[in-house]
C-alpha cells in the first residue's frame, strides 16, 4: 500500500490525503450531530412526559382527576395505588396491566423516567416511562406518563440518510475543486521541475523560472537560483584554476623533459653534475607549485580550517627577525618589547617569507620590514622600494595565478600564488592583509590580533588558547614539509 502511494504523483498524494482527513471529520461530525440530536430530543421527551405527570399529579391532589384522563396523542397516563391498582387512565391506556412491571415501579425513582419497548403498550419503537408521586402520604398514587419516541426516531433516521447521501457528494465536491487548486498550487513547482530539466539538458541558461507570488515556492526558486550561480562560480573557478596549475606545471615539467632529451642525444657532450644540478631546481621549484595548490585547493573545499600542527604562544618579533635574517638584502626594524601571539609558527614564518620574497624581487636597492603594535593588532611590516602596484591592481593581485607583467619570464616572476597563500593564512589567524604606496615601492601591512593577555609566564601551555581574541586561530594550516618555502610572483 506504501509503495503504491509513493508511485503516485503529489498532487494525488495530497488530494487522498486531504480527501481522507475531510472524511474522517465529516464522519467524526456526523456521529456527533446524531448524538448530540439524539440526546436533546430524548431530553425534550422526557421533560414533556414529566410536564405532564406532573400536571396529572396536581388534578390528583386537588381532587380533579378525571376518568379518563385527557391528554395529546402519543401519550399514555395510568394513575396506580399503593396496591398496584389502576385507578385512572387516559383513553388508550389499559386498565387491567400498568404500564411497568411491578420491580421496575417499585426500582424508579421519583421523577425519573425509564425506556421501554413500545410494543408492551401498542407504541412503535419504544417509549419514555416518567413516575410522579401524588395523593396523601398514607394513601399515595403513582402517575405513570408514558410517550412515544418514534418521532425522535424518525427524526434520528432522517437525519442519517441525509448524512449518508449528501457527505459523499459533499466530499467528491471538495475533492474536485481541491485537484484544481492543488493543481495551481504546485504548477509553479512543475515550471521550476521543468526548467531544471532544461538546465540539465544544456537547452536554456542556469536560472529557473521565479513565479510572481510572494510565496514559499518563489522564495525556493530564488535559493535555488542563488545556489546555481554559487555553484557555476565556483565550476569556472575550478576550471580556471586547473587550467592555470596545468600551465604552470607545464613550464617546470619542460625544461626537465627538454634537458633529458638533450643528454640522452649527446652524452658525452654533457655536464652532467650542471644538469643534475638544473633538474634539482625544477623538481624543487615543481614541489613547491605542487604544495601551494594543495594548500589552496584544501582552503576552498574547508578542509585546511582546522589547524594540524602546533599551536603555541609564539613572540612575532622574534619569529619575524629569524626569517629575516636568511635575507642579506633586508633590513629589520624590530619592535622594542615583545610582542607574544597565539598561532601556528609555521604558517606564520610562511608568510613572512613569502613577503620578502616578493619584496625582494621586485626592489631596486633594499627591503625593510618591521614589527610593531597599533591599538589591539600586532602589526608586520614589509616595504620595498620597487616599482610598487597600482591602485586599482592591488586587490587582483590577491588572485590565484595572477601576474601584473605576463610578459616577464616564469622564473623570475614566480608562479603568481604567493600572496593568494599569505592572504589565505592571515585570514586563518583573525588578521588581515593591506597594500599600500612607500614612495616608491610597495608597503604591505599584516594585522594580527594579539591576546587579551601577555605574559606567557604566567600562563599554562593550555591557557595560551582561550587568551586568544580570534577564534580562527583553531584553523587547520597544512605548511607541509616544506613550511619555511618562498612562494613566488605576486
Amino acid at each position: 500500500m506504501r509503495r503504491r502511494l509513493r508511485e503516485l504523483s503529489l498532487r494525488a498524494r495530497l488530494l487522498l490525503i486531504s480527501a481522507a482527513a475531510l472524511s474522517f471529520g465529516l464522519a467524526a461530525g456526523g456521529v456527533l450531530l446524531v448524538a448530540v440530536l439524539t440526546f436533546a430530543q430524548g431530553r425534550a421527551v422526557h421533560a414533556e412526559a414529566l410536564e405532564t405527570a406532573q400536571g396529572v399529579a396536581r388534578l390528583v391532589d386537588q381532587g380533579q382527576l378525571t376518568d379518563p384522563i385527557t391528554v395529546t396523542p402519543g401519550v399514555q397516563v395510568q394513575v396506580i395505588d399503593e396496591h398496584n391498582k389502576i385507578r385512572a387512565v387516559s383513553a388508550t391506556a389499559d386498565r387491567l396491566v400498568p404500564i411497568l412491571y411491578e420491580d421496575e415501579l417499585r426500582d424508579l425513582p421519583d421523577g425519573e423516567g425509564v425506556t421501554i419497548p413500545g410494543n408492551r403498550i401498542g407504541f412503535d419503537g419504544s417509549a419514555r416511562v416518567v413516575k410522579v408521586t401524588a395523593g396523601l402520604p398514607t394513601q399515595p398514587l403513582r402517575v405513570l406518563v408514558a410517550r412515544s419516541t418514534s418521532q425522535l426516531s424518525q427524526s434520528v433516521h432522517l437525519l442519517r440518510v441525509t448524512l449518508l447521501i449528501a457527505f459523499p457528494l459533499l466530499v467528491a465536491l471538495l475533492a474536485a475543486g481541491l485537484w484544481r487548486a492543488l493543481g495551481a498550487a504546485l504548477r509553479p513547482v512543475d515550471a521550476l521541475r521543468a526548467g531544471a530539466e532544461e538546465i540539465t539538458g544544456g537547452t536554456r541558461a542556469g536560472r529557473l523560472p521565479v513565479p510572481g507570488s510572494h510565496d514559499e515556492v518563489r522564495r525556493l526558486a530564488l535559493t535555488l537560483n542563488d545556489m546555481l550561480h554559487r555553484l557555476d562560480t565556483a565550476r569556472a573557478r575550478q576550471r580556471a584554476f586547473v587550467a592555470d596549475a596545468a600551465h604552470e606545471l607545464r613550464s617546470p615539467l619542460t625544461n626537465m623533459r627538454t634537458e633529458l632529451e638533450v643528454a640522452q642525444r649527446l652524452p658525452d657532450d654533457t655536464d652532467w653534475p650542471a644538469l643534475s644540478e638544473d633538474l634539482l631546481t625544477d623538481v624543487q621549484r615543481l614541489s613547491r607549485l605542487v604544495d601551494d595548490l594543495l594548500l589552496l585547493a584544501r582552503a576552498d573545499d574547508g578542509a585546511g580550517r582546522a589547524i594540524s600542527g602546533r599551536i603555541e604562544e609564539v613572540d612575532l618579533r622574534q619569529l619575524v627577525g629569524e626569517v629575516a635574517a636568511r635575507y642579506p638584502e633586508v633590513r629589520y626594524e624590530a619592535a622594542v618589547e615583545p610582542l607574544p601571539l597565539v598561532a601556528e609558527p609555521d604558517a606564520l614564518a610562511r608568510v613572512v617569507a613569502n613577503l620578502l620574497d616578493n619584496a625582494c624581487r621586485h626592489r631596486r636597492s633594499q627591503v625593510t620590514v618591521s614589527t610593531g603594535t597599533d591599538g589591539p593588532d600586532l602589526v608586520l611590516t614589509v616595504a620595498d622600494d620597487g616599482p610598487g602596484i597600482p591602485a586599482e591592481d592591488r586587490e587582483r593581485v590577491f588572485f590565484r595565478f595572477t601576474r601584473l607583467d605576463d610578459a616577464r619570464a616564469r622564473d623570475a616572476g614566480g608562479s603568481g600564488l604567493g600572496l593568494a597563500i599569505v592572504r589565505e593564512l592571515v585570514r586563518r589567524h583573525g588578521g588581515s592583509i593591506t597594500l599600500g604606496d612607500a614612495k616608491p615601492g610597495l608597503r604591505v601591512e599584516v594585522r594580527l590580533p594579539r591576546p587579551a593577555e601577555s605574559g606567557p609566564a604566567n600562563r599554562k601551555p593550555g591557557e595560551a588558547r582561550a587568551t586568544a581574541k580570534n577564534a580562527a586561530v583553531t584553523s587547520r594550516v597544512d605548511g607541509g614539509a616544506e613550511v619555511m618555502s618562498r612562494v613566488e610572483g605576486r
